[in-house]
């Protein structure tokens, strides 16, 4: 929730000034924004004005995980088995080749466009943490190809030779083009604009609509008790993703709430142009990795689907829902509560090495 009260937060004492060059540098939380903020320091997080970037961040750390704490023994037996049919073995694959580079299109996205020109301590903050957790995910694609002998380089170039892939990352990578220019600049209308419009490409689109296709078709492979640690892993990813998703509508709505003269109504026309031409994309990737029905899914609940979960993301940056579609699959939601309790390293496939027993 968007928390612009600033009479909880000031954090001073009465009386601080820093009209003097020499006394200390105090501000009230009323100070902070979001984007283009001259008078805070960025390093200064306290007090704390956006509380829903702290709770984002706090969330992520209680969700903390590595990939090799998942075995993937029962996984590397059906992989080498008879037991997937070809039409199964491309969903995988498919997947795989999709997130292992997507997920590094994100974590650059942060690091050479969103930090920049974030100028919020506690937004930072969190920016840092999901910047960790895509390299986690990166690890754990490339740990998953490992332990099922997958051939790297197949499934790390699948963003340059299958189309439906490729279609998707550059038009993601065409959102991040100008605000990774030298001279871009939020200071101006225009500029406000681009940048909303990569947050709602990365955030809203690339892991609220992109990722979503991929989560079902993979979780629908452990509901069925098969590929079982890449499902567990890819529970966990799941998590996290819930988590940035939230982070970003928040910064997106606490941005157009700062700047309300960029949220005109030709550019919110143009947000719901970006986000019908994601759903066709995603569509086009459900039916190239799903010629043929299998795990009872089809091309076709996927446009439902992907529809359904657009106007979702649509509501909750302000904007009006597009189709109307219902949710074909309701079990989704079950996903994200996978409990955190289990003892992984009870069953772990390599001994876990701790701090104490590395060698410098």
């Amino acid at each position: 929730m968007l928390n612009f009260d600033d009479d909880e937060n000031t954090g001073t004492e009465e009386g601080a000034s820093s009209a003097d060059a020499g006394t200390d540098q105090r501000f009230i939380a009323s100070e902070k924004r979001l984007i283009n903020n001259s008078r805070v320091d960025v390093n200064q997080l306290m007090p704390l004005k956006y509380k829903w970037a702290w709770e984002h961040y706090l969330n992520g750390c209680a969700n903390n995980w590595l990939p090799t704490e998942v075995p993937m023994s029962k996984d590397i037996e059906l992989w080498k088995s008879s037991k997937l049919t070809e039409d199964e073995r491309r969903v995988i694959m498919r997947n795989l080749g999709f997130f292992s580079t997507a997920e590094s299109l994100v974590g650059n996205n942060i690091i050479l466009a969103i930090f920049k020109h974030v100028t919020n301590a506690e937004c930072r903050q969190y920016l840092l943490r999901q910047a960790f957790e895509e390299a986690v995910h990166t690890h754990t694609f490339h740990y998953i190809v490992e332990s099922l002998s997958l051939d790297q380089g197949e499934v790390f170039n699948m963003y340059n030779e299958v189309n439906s892939i490729n279609g998707k990352d550059k038009f993601e990578m065409q959102l991040t083009e100008d605000v990774c220019r030298e001279d871009f600049t939020t200071e101006t209308l225009e500029g406000t604009q681009k940048f909303i419009e990569n947050l709602v490409g990365f955030y809203v689109v690339m892991e609220g609509i992109f990722f979503y296709s991929g989560f079902v078709m993979m979780l629908s492979f452990l509901r069925q008790n098969r590929m079982t640690g890449v499902g567990e892993q890819f529970q966990y990813i799941l998590r996290d993703e819930t988590i940035h998703l939230n982070f970003g509508i928040d910064l997106i709505n606490g941005i157009k709430a700062e700047n309300p003269e960029a949220w005109s109504e030709d550019f919110q026309a143009h947000i719901v142009d970006i986000i019908r031409q994601a759903v066709e994309l995603e569509y086009q990737y459900a039916v190239d990795c799903l010629p043929r029905g299998i795990l009872g899914l089809s091309a076709p609940m996927f446009r439902e689907y992907v529809q359904h979960i657009a106007d979702r993301r649509l509501e909750r940056i302000g904007l009006p829902t597009q189709y109307g579609s219902k949710n074909p699959f309701p079990w989704m939601s079950e996903t994200i509560d996978l409990g955190k309790e289990k003892n992984f390293f009870e069953t772990r496939v390599t001994e876990y090495q701790g701090a104490g027993s590395l060698s410098w």
